[in-house]
């Protein structure tokens, strides 16, 4: 792997510290060219109490299982966050790499295809096989990061 993976999934880590979920902290950095274009962390909606100030996560009290049912939940996707954060200043994500803390969501995984974003580079996991199957289709390569090194 070369050092700039590296440096930008640290960089998704640290972001991912900002999170205002209960169930589990997500960061994604989205690069161009070895730029960062924008991040974003999983969070409530600007306006919306956060599930830390709520004291609460509705998907745990609803017994929600991990991968089902997304809209359930006061927070959004960190990679949805970042993908907004570019459309609201204007910033073309076209050819772009994004970094993140987990694989992405499916619901996350139709906006990275339709911003024209061509690879994801992610740390761990994620319960969502439609997702991958999804981004396979689109053409957007997905990479697990310790596979990073079994590749160069």
């Amino acid at each position: 792997m070369n050092k700039w993976d590296k440096r930008f999934m640290e960089l998704t880590e640290q972001i991912a510290t900002w999170s205002s979920c209960l169930r589990r902290q997500v960061g994604a950095v989205i690069v161009k060219d070895k730029r960062i274009m924008t991040t974003g962390y999983n969070g409530a909606p600007a306006g919306v109490q956060t599930c830390v100030e709520k004291g609460k996560c509705l998907r745990e009290e609803l017994h929600i299982p991990s991968g089902t049912h997304a809209e359930t939940c006061y927070a959004a996707h960190a990679e949805q966050n970042a993908i907004i954060q570019a459309a609201k200043e204007g910033i073309s994500l076209k050819g772009c790499k994004l970094y993140c803390t987990h694989q992405p969501c499916v619901v996350c995984a139709k906006m990275i295809i339709n911003a024209g974003i061509k690879e994801v580079i992610y740390k761990e996991g994620y319960p969502d096989a439609f997702s991958v199957e999804i981004c396979n289709e689109a053409g957007v390569k997905l990479t697990r990061f310790d596979e990073l090194d079994k590749k160069d």
